[in-house]
């Protein structure tokens, strides 16, 4: 999840978990799945993407992973510095490496793009313009970057975002780093940048809880996707 986007699908993703529907005329199902291992969210979004049809709701799925560096389809081994231990695994999100861990706030987003009327160019904006405003409303100015999307504070990466497209829908999504050890980006060269600066939100002065977060984010990106469907 580093902003790099390719195209082409808690508890155990397979519990029942809470859900709240936001008053939108496209329904969108906001699941809160708590801890989640990376591996049982991954099968889970590629299934749900895999099976759905015209008339399936979207869903955003809110979430935090153990310790996982993840490697999109293009991403360079390389780009691990060191070996720490952590398990690292590839997936098909487009881009480089990105760490996720405790304290990081997921939000893995759902969407039927063509019902709507989203393009994925408009999609990243939206997932980008959520954390701007979010952490604007804290006194804090987030900025973006030509050419390498994602969420950035006097050049420090604070939120990180990729997305899958299969059959005009998507998944994966982005992340927003709230409270964790921020350590482990310093073994990798965070989406493929070396040296690249990594923040969150404690660091900048804003003091919520990842649920707390989650919460503000769910409900911006709930806005923000119902102004833009048909």
């Amino acid at each position: 999840m580093n902003g790099e986007l390719a195209a082409s699908a808690g508890s155990d993703a397979r519990s029942t978990p809470d859900v709240a529907r936001f008053p939108l005329p496209v329904s969108l199902a906001v699941r809160r799945m708590g801890v989640t291992a990376y591996a049982d969210a991954y099968d889970a979004m590629r299934e749900f993407t895999a099976g759905r049809n015209a008339d399936t709701p979207d869903e955003l799925w809110l979430l935090e992973h153990p310790r996982i560096y993840t490697l999109g389809q293009a991403g360079k081994p390389e780009h691990l510095l060191h070996d720490n231990g952590i398990p690292v695994v590839r997936v098909d999100r487009g881009g480089q490496i990105t760490y996720h861990g405790p304290g990081q706030v997921v939000a893995y987003a759902l969407l039927d793009l063509r019902r709507r009327g989203l393009t994925v160019k408009r999609l990243v904006g939206l997932l980008e313009q959520a954390v701007i405003d979010l952490i604007a409303a804290h006194g804090v100015a987030g900025t973006r970057r030509a050419g390498a999307p994602g969420v950035y504070v006097d050049g420090a990466k604070v939120a990180a975002l990729g997305l899958r497209v299969r059959g005009g829908c998507c998944y994966h999504g982005l992340a927003l780093n709230v409270d964790m050890d921020l350590a482990p980006f310093a073994d990798i060269s965070p989406c493929g940048y070396a040296g690249l600066a990594v923040t969150q939100l404690g660091d900048l002065g804003i003091r919520l809880s990842t649920a707390d977060a989650a919460d503000a984010l769910a409900t911006r990106l709930a806005d923000a996707f119902g102004r833009n469907q048909h």
